[in-house]
């Protein structure tokens, strides 16, 4: 939706359990020597100012990436290299955290219909290969080779969940070997069941894990499901990331 600005919800604990998932899957996949093309359906603007009016507004961040603990985590120095370049408020979004990690030879293209989003993604990450268009036709228009794409939706109209499992399901049978992870938010409608539907017969690894963002008010947790996930890397888990326990008290998930 061209409505939708992630800025409100950057730095929130879903984009905290996302983008450690995602740094792992650089990690792993950045390791191999052969080259990587990297992608994105909706890469939103790139960086956001956590001490922002947009962030101020929802307090999301003050519920994740303020009280997380990314102790070990790849995600960890990557936000310290963006925060020693930018300021100690900045949160990097996921092409951000692709740029810090890709190789020379590796490849990015990140696409972003929204005008203004992508005009300040395309000013911060010149020559990044960002594209103003459809996410999910740009993406079918660069398959080969090996590949990681992250599926990352507003989904703020209810379709949207069914689109984007039927997308991934189009996507890997045209490039079967790519590895897919997509994100969707746990709401109380309980409409991620569609695009789960949709990508169980792929074999997806699934991965959800609970928070109370504005005291319940808000999401009731966040998703992940990883398609050809590559053998050892885990999405979360309680006993390797504890991104959700508080400083001040609260519970781990």
């Amino acid at each position: 939706m061209l409505s939708y600005q992630h800025a409100y919800h950057a730095g929130g604990p879903a984009d905290v359990h996302k983008h450690v998932a995602l740094a792992r899957l650089l990690a792993a996949m950045t390791a191999a020597p052969a080259p990587l093309r990297y992608m994105e359906t909706h890469a939103g603007r790139g960086l956001y100012d956590l001490a922002g009016p947009e962030t101020a507004k929802t307090r999301e961040a003050a519920e994740g990436i303020a009280v997380a603990d990314l102790s070990g985590e790849v995600l960890e120095g990557v936000l310290a290299e963006v925060r020693a370049g930018f300021g100690p408020d900045a949160y990097p979004g996921s092409p951000v955290i692709a740029a810090h990690m890709l190789r020379d030879r590796d490849e990015m293209r990140l696409m972003e219909l929204h005008p203004a989003e992508h005009a300040a993604l395309a000013e911060l990450l010149p020559g990044g290969g960002v594209e103003r268009r459809d996410g999910y036709e740009g993406v079918l228009a660069h398959t080969g080779g090996r590949g990681l794409v992250l599926v990352d939706p507003s989904y703020e109209v209810k379709t949207e969940y069914a689109e984007a499992g039927a997308f991934v399901r189009a996507l890997v049978a045209r490039w079967p070997e790519v590895v897919v992870l997509v994100w969707y938010p746990v709401l109380r409608a309980g409409r991620h069941a569609e695009l789960l539907a949709e990508l169980e017969p792929l074999g997806a690894v699934v991965d959800e894990v609970s928070f109370r963002l504005k005291g319940g008010a808000g999401m009731l947790g966040s998703g992940l499901a990883a398609v050809n996930l590559p053998e050892g890397v885990r999405l979360s888990g309680p006993s390797d990331l504890r991104i959700w326990t508080k400083k001040k008290g609260g519970a781990t998930a």
